[in-house]
């Protein structure tokens, strides 16, 4: 029984999924449409042109906490939206399961946290989250002005909800979108992703 009890505390509270396989770097980043918090339908091809950033989020995952209660996610959405990026949140919780929210309490966490995504989806099928094989919460993705995957995996190198591993951390996410917004190749394209599992219904 105890082997049985680790292995889903390791599961829910430690996924450190295998480096994803599905959707490698310099690939076609599938299209896909989605709803927002505010009713609004939202399309990836709507954003070609732009870069694009996916954050798959819950708001009971402690790895996720450590970013959001840190100040740290908010202050990488203001950076880079105020860039031109597009920064979409999606939530792939079902219902029942642990991140699933509604609308209007997804809307109350962004203004309580100040956090400032283009748009964070509501996704409770996971319909969004299958496509991508989003594992794990936060999973980051970027996709380029052309619709091309530029990078994949964990938002940093510090596996650990432990807040204070922010201030040694290399955030790849920032290190990708530096690199292929100066038109440099990103040195590191896919990394292994960490966090809570995605909370899917099957």
């Amino acid at each position: 029984m105890k082997r049985i009890g680790l292995g889903v505390l390791i599961a829910m509270f430690a996924a450190s999924a295998g480096v994803g396989r599905a959707l490698p770097a310099g690939s076609a980043a599938p299209e896909f449409k989605g709803v927002d918090s505010n009713g609004v339908e939202h399309s990836l091809s709507e954003y070609r042109g732009k870069y694009v950033v996916l954050e798959w989020a819950n708001q009971g995952c402690p790895y996720e906490q450590k970013h959001y209660l840190s100040g740290n996610m908010e202050s990488l959405q203001k950076q880079w939206t105020g860039k031109g990026v597009v920064w979409l949140s999606i939530i792939s919780s079902a219902p029942g399961e642990q991140g699933y929210v509604t609308p209007a309490q997804e809307n109350d966490y962004l203004k309580t946290m100040k956090a400032s995504p283009t748009a964070a989806l509501l996704d409770p099928k996971g319909a969004i989250g299958h496509l991508y094989d989003a594992r794990t919460t936060p999973h980051m993705f970027v996709i380029d002005p052309v619709g091309k995957i530029v990078y994949q995996g964990a938002i940093d190198d510090k596996p650990t909800p432990d807040p204070s591993s922010l201030k040694t951390a290399d955030n790849y996410l920032n290190d990708a979108l530096n690199a292929a917004m100066a038109g440099k190749p990103v040195a590191v394209a896919v990394t292994k992703p960490y966090g809570c599992s995605v909370k899917y219904a099957n």
